[in-house]
């Protein structure tokens, strides 16, 4: 069967369209709490994949390159603050999430140590901008330590 040449260039587009729809549906299912949780979760992905270099580096198992340890450190002291806006209350109890619930029963104490994330992240992107494999190294320690401490806390395994 031969189609028009209208036809064929329609065609793809509402299929493509269709295939746009369900996604939207989908999302549109999902509860804001869901949301969010995906936004946590996207951030704390986009985090890591930037913390891993930072750590071979900082522990001599690749090569300290300090351009490229202060661009991974920027981007990590971006987007620190963002995860305190992830965690609202009513993402408490939604499926998939590792927060255990004693971080919903001492939000003070979670809160204070996500504002350490976020004090220790700038420090260390100030720090690896002039450079120093040394000084970069310990201010990216002091930073892992500060994420450790919450997620020994807080974190389900």
């Amino acid at each position: 069967m031969a189609f028009s040449r209208a036809t064929r260039f329609a065609l793809p587009l509402i299929l493509a369209a269709t295939a746009l729809s369900g996604t939207a549906l989908a999302q549109a299912q999902q509860t804001q709490a869901e949301k969010t949780l995906k936004y946590r979760k996207a951030l704390y992905q986009v985090i890591a994949w930037n913390m891993g270099p930072m750590g071979a580096m900082a522990q001599d198992k690749m090569p300290f390159n300090a351009n490229e340890f202060a661009t991974r450190a920027g981007r990590v002291a971006e987007l620190a603050p963002m995860l305190s806006e992830s965690y609202s209350p009513d993402t408490q109890g939604v499926a998939g999430s590792k927060l255990k619930a004693d971080a919903w029963k001492n939000r003070a104490d979670f809160d204070a140590k996500m504002k350490d994330l976020v004090d220790r992240s700038a420090t260390l992107a100030q720090v690896a901008k002039g450079g120093d494999p040394a000084k970069t190294k310990a201010a990216f320690f002091d930073m892992a330590n500060t994420c450790k401490a919450c997620h020994d806390k807080y974190k389900e395994d």
